[in-house]
């Protein structure tokens, strides 16, 4: 036991863009609240930090990492996810888009990088790598999930997920969302179109798991997206509208297309405290 626990690494680890709601109506009394940042690394900085896969534990400021859920020894993160990367043309245009509300709503970073949006905005070659990373579209809440669990959960979910064919997914909305507590809001790309129906049955199956494990399960009506940005507090007013504003110039100039990028269905994956495993995975075309 003792052996599995140093495995997966330090216990009660989570992520930042987990537990999200989307943004509801706002109102002129939303809170938004302003951060305290220290000054920013140098844009150097960044070669290091995406060479070495460290994204997830470079940090700019104290306290930015809040936990989901309380720390308790023998318990480790769970979370389940289709991993995403963003082609390199519409890479460059979403540099672009968040340059522009970057200009408009400060104190931004890159979801899990920790890295100012400001610093990023310097530099269009480091901004393009930095989102170079993979992100992920959550197929079930980041919940703690007790030692004995694993084996179980992981064989329960390779089970009802490892028999799933290719698909196309479609990014074709901005959307702001905000977490559970209101502590962090975060400007993601919502799937709304076509990869909806499969992700949707895929998270009914982890969902099935989880229930089978007394663990939270996900949203009601969940709406699939990958985070891009994330900002502390509740700032949902000021990010939309700045999106909003950006979305009418682009229409304006006739620049809006259905979709924003389109991604191929890999596989599913499952991480616990440190440890990743595969839980579905296709082959390459």
């Amino acid at each position: 036991m003792e052996a599995l626990r140093a495995s997966y690494g330090d216990s009660s680890s989570d992520s930042d863009t987990d537990d999200l709601s989307p943004a509801s109506p706002v109102t002129a009394n939303s809170g938004e609240k302003d951060s305290i940042s220290l000054p920013p690394p140098p844009l150097a900085l960044l070669d290091s930090i995406v060479s070495t896969g460290s994204l997830d534990f470079f940090s700019t400021e104290p306290g930015v990492r809040v936990r989901n859920f309380p720390h308790v020894d023998g318990n480790y993160a769970l979370h389940v996810y289709v991993p995403v990367c963003i082609p390199p043309l519409p890479k460059k245009e979403i540099v672009c888009f968040l340059k522009k509300v970057a200009s408009v709503v400060p104190h931004l970073h890159l979801v899990e990088a920790d890295v100012p949006l400001s610093i990023l905005c310097k530099d269009d070659q480091k901004f393009e790598r930095a989102l170079g990373r993979e992100f992920h579209i959550s197929l079930g809440r980041n919940v703690p999930l007790r030692v004995h669990q694993i084996n179980s959960v992981i064989s329960m979910l390779r089970q009802k997920l490892q028999l799933q064919k290719r698909y196309l997914i479609d990014f074709n909305k901005w959307e702001v969302f905000v977490n559970d507590d209101h502590t962090r809001s975060f400007l993601s790309l919502e799937i709304t179109t076509s990869g909806l129906s499969e992700i949707s049955k895929q998270i009914d199956a982890v969902n099935e798991v989880y229930k089978l494990h007394n663990l939270p399960e996900f949203y009601k009506d969940p709406r699939p997206h990958i985070s891009l940005v994330w900002a502390l507090g509740d700032i949902r007013t000021s990010l939309k509208g700045a999106v909003d504003v950006e979305l009418r110039k682009l229409r304006a100039g006739g620049c809006v297309q259905n979709r924003i990028f389109t991604s191929k269905f890999c596989g599913i994956e499952c991480k616990i405290g440190n440890k990743t495993h595969k839980i579905c995975k296709l082959p390459d075309e």
